[in-house]
């Protein structure tokens, strides 16, 4: 290898063969001082050197394989740990011995470079073989700082710092090793000494080290060490660095071994500071680098010049070959794109030749088709470019401007006044005192009445509605031209800016139109000159110059004006013309809504003035009685004790032994018909009750105050629930035995409807709070009725012997869930219509503020099994109370985590109930798996995914859910495919309603034998 190439010349060098440098690894003096240089760090107290004696070497080694490794072919098969391969390193793309410690993959293997000590992981595509004279010992080797080791336990980041610390000290600085020991992996044991600087020392004082306990020389050679493949998965951490900045470390760099066929060492009168140096060629030659006794120092000089101009000229051949291929290509392009101009320009000027023979057949078609299209815009309406629609409209807006009614500002003072003596009246308590309060609105009132008149007649003459078409015709045409407006513009120096702009602009398309008129009509002159030219009877000499040689001017000023026109008509307006626009139609629709709003208002206190005049009239200087109400209150007492007298006759008529049969029909017959007259009676008062409660709240607030014996104050609290005219026993009630678990219910039938009368005991104070709550209940009923979702209350109604309260609402039998789920269950698509309406009983009740905290399979009904609706509560108690019950649906808790946590019920609560419901209804009888808080797991059913993501929400994220978002939930509103039909299901079905009708049937016999005393108690 020495022998060829750059060396060819030099048969003193071709004596030299790699076994001598063999040899030098194998003389290693031990207990000597040895001068070296760092090269790679592995940690604390483990180093890679070279001997400086051995610089000469990697020179020759690296030009060697610079020359064999390209060539050599890629290593395949087993690779041989024992070998010595060439490697190439991945960042600076040269070739360095290297044995293979580990095969990562069947591409992949780690490898050490032998001559520095740093590893890598390279592709075997990047291993080679070498030959054999390659084949020697490392010129590195292996260090290791003397009674120092490891702490045991030491952490990642103090081991990297160690490493660090003894680079900074060791790394490309010459340094001497006083050699001690050697292990038998050739690891040599020596103290190292930088100058007057102990190293090992100054390890152990930043405790990165730590002194070994030795006893003799022999456990120098026995020492413990680190497990080799610890020591290469720490060195594979970090990144490899290039041979010219191998560190890991960024305070020092490692020697690239080469670099353009120099050698790069510390000088030896490198500074204690660690400046980095480069041995200079005069000291690679002189030095005392001891090669063999037949090798002259001048020759190796010459050699080595001889290297470096073979390697500057075969860099600058290279740059030259470069340069002629780039130069080459260039060549090629540019002829090929003379040909294609060349080509180009030939096709143009056949282009040209064949235009010319048609161009003023050309011209004269193009210019007359401008011309048609400049009609046509002159013929469409251009208000828009220049805004006359909103000059227009702003002139609408000025000449027709609505004002207010001289009589609308007395009109709304004296309102004022008479609301402020209605509101005095309204918390009055005192009789005398609201006396006095009555007159003063009386007078007010007669005041307002005659305001009224005149605000009437004069709003009578005006134009409202054809002034509010207008107004609304105006913006919806400016609406579909210009889009949405600015918010919060309203400023004169907008219209004053816009009519400026208007009138530039008007002038300039005036100038430009003006141009295009006179370039036509010149142009037209020019034809019916040239008629006469042309025309052989015409006996008048003409200069043909004079008349035709001007035709290239007329046609081109006459196109230019044109262009001009079309140009300023079609160009699109620039920002600052659109942001005046933009900003005068904001303004101009502000003006339109604010006086919209005007009218709007006109006509809402007209409106209350017509109702005003139409109420008040009956009632002026005079306040309504209740003689209507006290009448109906009347007849109800005489129905009433007529249907206790002929309740107690039939009861005589029966327990008598010689009772005739149809005298008691008889008197049935007349009990039903008092019963059916006692509620028709109820029914007029309530609408009497009604009519003084919108009296109340309209015009006589005094009404409760003067009146106190209609109950007209319980009323109201109620919502119109409350009625002092029912009594429990004056109801044909049969007692509900199943369902009087918690309260006593009966059922009866009250015109034509099914009943339950709920009982609650109640106190003074629960009484109150019944009310309140029914109350409450009732009006977010009455918002939507049977839109609701809510099952409506009839009556609410207080026993005046017991200290019971009664509540009277529908009765479905076997229509709430738990009964229809043990039935014939409902299907999926049953359950979502059922549930919908659940969600959207939900949302009246949180809308109205009201928690229902109980909800359960009980109290939720599928009528007809696809309306849904929210049964009832304990009025009795407060939402904590009835949420603290424990509700079930089969193993699955319905109280949210939160209240078991204690916290109170919310609306939140209320959705997990519901959500549970929901996942209950959609698996039918599948065991439920919970967590350790009890919530039922959803993953474990096979649901539709749009079920499956509103269980999510209800059951897991109900922090930002509302009951008005599930009733828009997508798996409510997304249009289900119809279910095939199932035979089974529906012959079940059918049973289940002809067991129902047959139940029902039987119960109606069973109240009439009751009735008739004939009933079989056995």
């Amino acid at each position: 290898m020495w022998g060829q190439g750059h060396f060819s010349g030099a048969s003193v060098v071709e004596s030299v063969s790699f076994s001598g440098i063999a040899q030098m690894d194998e003389d290693t003096h031990y207990n000597k001082v040895e001068d070296v240089v760092g090269s790679h760090v592995e940690d604390a107290v483990t180093f890679w050197a070279q001997s400086i004696s051995r610089n000469k070497d990697i020179m020759k080694i690296g030009c060697s394989l610079s020359e064999v490794c390209p060539h050599a072919n890629s290593v395949f098969g087993n690779l041989d740990p024992k070998k010595i391969y060439g490697g190439l390193f991945s960042e600076d793309k040269c070739w360095y011995r290297c044995k293979v410690l580990k095969i990562i993959s069947d591409e992949k293997c780690l490898v050490r470079y032998i001559d520095y000590g740093n590893t890598e992981i390279l592709n075997r595509s990047d291993i080679v073989e070498i030959p054999l004279d390659l084949q020697f010992s490392s010129v590195a080797k292996k260090y290791r700082l003397w009674g120092l080791q490891i702490p045991s336990g030491q952490e990642v980041t103090q081991f990297d710092q160690g490493r660090t610390f003894l680079g900074s000290l060791i790394f490309e600085k010459e340094i001497k090793m006083r050699i001690k020991a050697t292990y038998q992996d050739g690891t040599v044991i020596a103290q190292a000494e930088y100058g007057s600087v102990d190293i090992g020392e100054e390890v152990a004082k930043k405790g990165f080290a730590e002194k070994c306990r030795l006893t003799s020389s022999t456990n120098i050679c026995e020492e413990k060490k680190s497990d080799p493949g610890q020591l290469v998965l720490r060195n594979l951490k970090s990144p490899i660095p290039t041979w010219g900045h191998r560190s890991n470390q960024s305070a020092f760099s490692r020697p690239k071994g080469r670099l353009s066929g120099r050698m790069i060492l510390d000088s030896k009168n490198e500074n204690d500071a660690g400046n980095h140096v480069t041995f200079p060629k005069d000291s690679l030659a002189v030095g005392d680098f001891n090669l063999g006794s037949n090798v002259s120092l001048a020759k190796i000089k010459q050699d080595q010049k001889l290297i470096e101009e073979n390697e500057r000229l075969k860099t600058e051949k290279e740059v030259l070959l470069e340069s002629y291929k780039t130069l080459e290509s260039k060549v090629e392009q540019t002829i090929q794109e003379l040909q294609q101009e060349k080509a180009t320009t030939m096709d143009l000027t056949k282009h040209l030749e064949s235009t010319l023979k048609t161009r003023v057949g050309t011209r004269m078609k193009n210019l007359a088709a401008k011309v048609e299209i400049l009609k046509e815009i002159r013929r469409v309406n251009i208000n828009v470019r220049f805004g006359n629609d909103l000059s227009d409209a702003l002139r609408v807006l000025e000449e027709e401007c609505f004002t207010n009614p001289a009589s609308l500002t007395e009109l709304e003072r004296i309102w004022a006044e008479y609301s402020l003596a209605q509101e005095n009246i309204q918390i009055c308590e005192n009789v005398n005192e609201v006396s006095i309060l009555i007159a003063r609105r009386n007078e007010v009132q007669q005041k307002l009445n005659m305001a009224v008149e005149v605000f009437i007649l004069e709003v009578d003459e005006l134009p409202l509605n054809k002034r509010l078409k207008t107004l609304q015709d105006l913006s919806t045409s400016l609406e579909a031209v210009y889009g949405k407006a600015k918010e919060g513009v309203n400023s004169e120096e907008i219209l004053k800016k816009f009519y400026g702009w208007k009138c530039d602009k008007r002038e300039e398309f005036t100038s430009v139109r003006s141009e295009t008129e006179v370039s036509l009509q010149r142009l037209v002159g020019w034809f019916q000159n040239t008629v006469k030219a042309f025309d052989l009877s015409v006996e008048e000499p003409l200069t043909s110059e004079d008349t035709i040689g001007v035709i290239d001017e007329i046609l081109e000023k006459t196109e230019s004006s044109v262009c001009k026109e079309l140009e300023l008509s079609l160009i699109e307006q620039g920002d600052a013309d659109k942001e005046i626009i933009l900003n005068t139609y904001s303004q101009v629709l502000q003006k339109i809504r604010l006086e919209e709003r005007l009218i709007a208002t006109v006509q809402s206190k007209y409106k209350d003035s017509i109702e005003f005049k139409r109420q008040i009239i009956e009632y002026l200087n005079k306040s309504p009685n209740v003689d209507h109400l006290l009448s109906i209150k009347k007849t109800l007492k005489n129905l009433k004790a007529r249907l206790r007298w002929k309740l107690v006759e039939k009861n005589n008529l029966e327990e008598s032994d010689d009772h005739d049969g149809s005298e008691i029909e008889k008197i049935k017959q007349e009990i039903t018909d008092l019963r059916n007259s006692v509620f028709q009676e109820v029914y007029r008062e309530q609408e009497e009750y009604e009519k003084l409660n919108s009296l109340v709240h309209k015009w006589f607030p005094e009404l409760p105050l003067l009146f106190p014996e209609i109950g007209l104050l319980k009323y109201m609290k109620s919502g119109g629930l409350l009625t002092m005219s029912l009594e429990r026993d004056l109801l044909d009630a049969e007692p509900m035995k199943e369902l009087s678990g918690k309260r006593p219910l009966v059922c009866s039938e009250v015109n034509g409807q099914i009943i339950l009368l709920k009982g609650y005991s109640v106190d003074v104070d629960t009484e109150a709070r019944v009310i309140q709550r029914t109350a409450a209940y009732h009006r977010a009923w009455r918002e939507a009725k049977e839109d609701s979702g809510l099952l409506p209350l009839i009556f609410l109604f207080l026993c005046k012997s017991d200290p019971m309260a009664y509540l009277m609402v529908p009765y479905y039998p076997r229509a709430n869930l738990s009964a229809v789920q043990a039935s014939v269950p409902l299907t999926s698509e049953e359950a979502l219509k059922v549930m919908r309406g659940v969600a959207q009983g939900l949302h009246t009740l949180h809308k109205a503020d009201i928690i229902h905290g109980s909800l359960h399979q009980n109290n939720v009904f599928a009528l007809n099994r696809e309306q849904g609706i929210v049964g009832d509560f304990d009025f009795t108690k407060s939402v904590n109370q009835r949420a603290s019950v424990n509700m079930m649906v089969g193993d699955l808790s319905l109280i949210s985590p939160e209240l078991k946590m204690g916290k109170p019920a919310s609306p939140s609560s209320d959705l997990y109930a519901y959500g549970c419901l929901l996942l209950w209804l959609s698996v039918q009888n599948q065991k439920f798996e919970t967590n350790e808080d009890g919530i039922p797991k959803v993953d474990q059913f096979h649901l539709d995914d749009n079920v499956k993501s509103l269980l999510y929400s209800l059951i897991y994220c109900r922090s930002s859910m509302t009951a008005e978002q599930v009733w828009n939930a997508e798996c409510f509103l997304v249009p289900k495919g119809k279910s095939p039909p199932n035979p089974e299901k529906d012959t079940e079905y059918t049973q289940y309603k002809e067991e129902e009708e047959l139940k029902t049937e039987n119960l109606n016999k069973y109240k009439e034998k009751t009735r008739n005393g004939e009933a079989n108690f056995d």
